[in-house]
């Protein structure tokens, strides 16, 4: 699907650089370095008791996979291994909904930063980056992955954690575009209540040192995150989102 389109995907940032899991599509534009987190294992707050919900209705969603060779599960695998002390490709459960930016032009040309199986130019490390999902300008959505294979776009978050790319520069111009924004908050909605996800863990990738389920077995790389989403454009987000609930 869309094969000549993805030869013209150009290089994009690997922004949501999940080293080792976390480089989100080619995502963030700046690497934000923050105090350095502790080695231990976060605490994890109890589950919130919540009354039944009704699950929202599924939006449309476009399949368009990556390749996920043997070679590339056997890397995550080691991938999560070497990260988090886990040895398996799947998120077991997750808890967290990272949103982000692609920081280029379409969702052609992050696929072309997804598909191919190499290392980031970023951490420069295995396997290659990707996120779950993808909304382009138009409000398409594409999924890239199954939803709970580990795909690397989060440091510190991918063993729990789905990601959302939006095609765009700026949080403000996602923000300002109704289709885009309005495929976002159906597709976060969805899933967030499929997957029992309270709205405050639905974070932009500049928020993921603050998470609760943030842990990275590699020293350097547990103050790395990106800029995009701030805090600011999520509180505008996460606003949204309670309003229209589950």
């Amino acid at each position: 699907m869309r094969a000549a389109i993805c030869i013209l995907a150009g290089a994009v940032a690997a922004a949501c650089g999940a080293c080792g899991g976390s480089a989100g599509v080619a995502t963030s534009s700046t690497t934000a370095q923050v105090a350095p987190a502790t080695a231990s294992t976060p605490t994890v707050p109890p589950p919130a008791t919540a009354a039944p919900r009704i699950v929202p209705p599924r939006p449309a969603i476009e399949q368009w996979r990556i390749p996920l060779t043997p070679q590339r599960r056997a890397e995550t695998v080691a991938y999560a291994e070497r990260h988090y002390g886990l040895r398996r490709a799947r998120i077991a459960r997750p808890r967290v909904i990272v949103e982000h930016l692609t920081v280029n032009d379409s969702a052609a040309a992050t696929y072309a930063v997804f598909a191919p199986d190499v290392p980031d130019g970023e951490l420069n490390e295995l396997p290659g980056l990707c996120s779950q999902f993808v909304i382009d300008r138009d409000g398409t959505i594409f999924q890239l992955t199954p939803v709970r294979f580990m795909c690397r776009h989060t440091v510190g978050l991918n063993w729990t954690a789905i990601g959302i790319e939006h095609v765009g520069y700026a949080e403000q111009e996602v923000l300002d575009d109704p289709a885009q924004m309005r495929a976002s908050l159906r597709l976060t909605r969805w899933l967030r209540c499929r997957l029992k996800i309270p709205v405050r863990d639905v974070i932009g990738h500049a928020e993921s040192l603050a998470s609760p389920y943030h842990h990275e077995r590699v020293a350097g790389l547990r103050s790395q995150t990106h800029a995009d989403w701030q805090p600011w454009a999520m509180r505008r987000y996460r606003a949204m989102l309670r309003r229209d609930g589950c």
